[in-house]
């Protein structure tokens, strides 16, 4: 069982991406750290604490981070999230835990304790303040998944630039430098494989039939995604980027790549361009592992197989999901 720390900015990707961590035996939850990203971090912290009430794991403590980029003005992405970051699904606030310290003071005291790893689904800005404060507690971050940047994938705020990149540049630039300085890699799960995971209607409606529960929430929450991808892009489901992060770290097989040394771009027309040195013009030491390929079925069969329970409380064994190959 490996220890990590889920920092996160939900929204409903990040609201499935935490649902397939909370049933993922392999996942140790130290906490929750909540940032601004899809919505304002206050509304992704009780968007957090939904997600956590619904699979009945209030257990873990739920962190509140910044409220705003390092250097940018925040915009959030509620055209895509809804104006309750939910799919305006609207589901009833509930009571959590509130925790003496922020995310960052979380993350340091952790780390002074302990070794884990990091999987960050939102813009990167509570561990840039983190690394900016602390370079030393770089030695104790095992390792970093990180959903943002592209490779060759166009972008999905602007030509070139993945949100949570282009959201906070600044913040994802100092996490790529911290992590050229300690020489390690980021796992960069970017939009060339998670693009390739798509919720389809015909899914949605499996889901609904093998669990009619967890159906109707899933539900709930992306009917208003799959009208924005619609409008916006021409796909008849959904992109669901964040639980590819998740269901990665815990299958390495889930997508294949290569090492690569990437700068963020912070100014101008390109801002939050992931610029991937993939055939080695800038002769540095690799700080990124570019995850290029995944199966979708692949991701879809362990995906269901975590969140979805039969009618004795069991789990469905990713055999017995067979239909998925022809949805």
């Amino acid at each position: 069982m490996c220890r990590i720390v889920i920092d996160c900015d939900p929204g409903i990707d990040d609201s499935l991406a935490l649902m397939l961590a909370l049933a993922s035996p392999e996942l140790d939850i130290a906490g929750i750290t909540t940032v601004s990203g899809n919505v304002p971090v206050d509304m992704g912290t009780e968007n957090a604490a939904k997600v956590l009430n619904w699979m009945e794991r209030t257990d873990i403590p739920i962190y509140k981070g910044e409220a705003v980029p390092l250097k940018r003005k925040y915009i959030d992405a509620m055209d895509t999230h809804g104006r309750d970051g939910m799919g305006e699904s609207f589901y009833p606030a509930v009571s959590y835990p509130k925790q003496d310290k922020d995310a960052v003071q979380f993350l340091e005291e952790l780390l002074e304790k302990e070794k884990i790893s990091i999987i960050a689904l939102g813009p990167m800005t509570n561990l840039a303040k983190l690394f900016l404060k602390r370079p030393d507690l770089m030695k104790q971050v095992e390792e970093l998944v990180s959903m943002g940047g592209s490779f060759k994938s166009h972008g999905n705020c602007s030509p070139v630039a993945e949100y949570n990149y282009w959201c906070d540049p600044h913040g994802a630039a100092a996490c790529y430098d911290a992590f050229a300085k300690a020489g390690k890699k980021i796992h960069m799960i970017g939009l060339d494989v998670t693009r390739k995971i798509v919720l389809t209607p015909n899914i949605l409606e499996y889901i609904c039939r093998l669990d009619p529960k967890t159906g109707e929430f899933i539900r709930r929450i992306t009917g208003f995604y799959m009208d924005f991808h619609w409008e916006y892009e021409g796909i008849i489901g959904c992109v669901i980027n964040d639980p590819l992060a998740v269901a990665y770290f815990t299958d390495r097989d889930m997508c294949t790549g290569f090492d690569s040394f990437t700068a963020v771009e912070t100014e101008g027309i390109s801002i939050g361009q992931t610029v991937v040195d993939s055939m080695n013009f800038w002769k540095k030491e690799p700080n990124s592992h570019i995850l290029t390929e995944t199966d979708g079925k692949q991701f879809m069969k362990l995906f269901l197989s975590r969140i979805l329970k039969k009618n004795d409380g069991s789990r469905y064994r990713e055999e017995e999901l067979d239909l998925l190959d022809e949805l």
